[in-house]
């Protein structure tokens, strides 16, 4: 190149606006937060999900550029708690009285129309019904008749135990036993409140521990026939059972407590515990409680309080889960998850099989609206109203439409 032709370059390219830098962060939607640099271990994420971080750039920003800077008002706003009411219609209690114990169970629900399913949801060890609510908010938009109950487990969220003498029991009862009698009085207690002389189709879905639970209220058969399908989320007998040997090292290294509200949230977030902003707004500040100081929030439930009962929810799971009746769905965030028993089953076509590789344990708060989908599509799959039956030959004989047996044609 020529003199002249440099001087022609330095002085056209002198004119041009500087490079845009590369984006810092792999944007996602609006709902799913930003992934931290080097997100922690969390035993939510299993070995197929928990490879998934996210990369950033190498630019280093100019103090003009401020590239890292977030706009005013958008942390506060990913940690501000969202109300119950944005997602649910009614917030109950029942009072179920027992000679030793009066327990009052709490439960968030939005009724179905006279002809919609009542989908009832159980959350895991720890969590509270709200897990289900950014789930209940995206699968009403594609069930609209449907109504959701979603319950919180005794010794969880709302839901209050008192003995005779007034005080709290020295031990919560969380044998699978009684979780699952627990579902039953509650699903009752709504049909009572509302009237209805007849339990609608009912659908349960539960979560890690809510998993064992909906599966032992189907293979006990409590709910009769009004359980249509059921579904698990996240939890299979074999990897339950080997996971149980390092909770109690996970339940050492997780904060004891959060200076706000705010921080809670932030923490499940940043360690992508759950990984959808929305539903940790919503579902993060039923799992906290405050001290009477003010100025510390403790986790509500004890999980090391709960061990007792560990083995106990998960032995036998996958063997009730493909012998109890109705439709059967199994939802998991990686397919290492399944145990031979299952891999069997689902060769043999005993349930449907769905796998969310890019989610983290809890499924239905970091994929709502795919969950919510895969329900949808489960329940009309499973939808008795919509079963066109072959007429009976008695009838076809009334109507003319048949011979008798044995009767020769005119």
């Amino acid at each position: 190149m020529s003199d002249l032709q440099r001087a022609f370059a330095r002085a056209h390219l002198s004119r041009l606006p500087p490079e845009a830098p590369p984006p810092i962060f792999d944007e996602r939607d609006e709902e799913q937060e930003e992934l931290p640099l080097h997100p922690p271990e969390s035993p939510n994420d299993s070995s197929s999900s928990a490879s998934s971080t996210s990369s950033t750039g190498t630019i280093v920003p100019s103090p003009s550029r401020k590239l890292f800077e977030r706009p005013r008002g958008s942390a506060r706003s990913r940690s501000t708690a969202l109300p119950w009411e944005d997602f649910f219609s009614q917030s109950l209690s029942f009072e179920h009285k027992t000679p030793s114990e009066t327990i009052n169970h709490h439960v968030y629900f939005t009724p179905p129309t006279s002809t919609g399913p009542l989908i009832v949801t159980h959350h895991g060890a720890g969590s509270s019904g709200l897990s289900f609510a950014a789930f209940t908010n995206e699968l009403l938009k594609l069930l609209p008749s449907a109504g959701v109950l979603s319950l919180d487990a005794r010794g969880h969220g709302l839901t209050t135990t008192t003995t005779s003498s007034g005080g709290p029991p020295p031990t919560q009862d969380l044998s699978l036993t009684t979780l699952a009698e627990d579902v039953s009085f509650v699903v009752n207690a709504v049909k009572t409140l509302s009237k209805w002389p007849a339990l609608p189709d009912v659908v349960l879905i539960g979560h890690s521990l809510g998993g064992a639970v909906v599966t032992e209220v189907a293979h006990e058969r409590l709910l009769g026939n009004a359980l249509l399908a059921y579904a698990v989320l996240d939890v299979v007998e074999g990897s339950a059972m080997d996971a149980l040997s390092s909770m109690d090292t996970y339940l050492s290294t997780r904060p004891r407590s959060f200076p706000s509200l705010a921080s809670g949230i932030d923490w499940h977030l940043k360690s992508r515990t759950i990984r959808n902003t929305t539903s940790a707004r919503v579902s993060v500040p039923s799992l906290l409680v405050e001290a009477k100081s003010k100025d510390l929030w403790f986790w509500r439930t004890d999980l090391g309080a709960t061990k007792p009962f560990w083995e106990d929810w998960f032995v036998g799971l996958s063997k009730k889960f493909l012998e109890s009746r109705g439709g059967k769905l199994l939802l998991l965030a990686g397919t290492d998850r399944l145990d031979k028993e299952l891999m069997i089953g689902q060769m043999q076509g005993k349930y449907q099989l769905q796998v969310f590789p890019d989610s983290g344990h809890f499924v239905q708060e970091d994929q709502p609206a795919r969950t919510a989908q895969v329900v949808a599509d489960f329940y009309i799959r499973n939808d008795r109203s919509a079963l066109v039956l072959p007429p009976k030959v008695d009838d076809l004989i009334k109507q003319g439409k048949l011979k008798p047996a044995g009767q020769k044609e005119a």
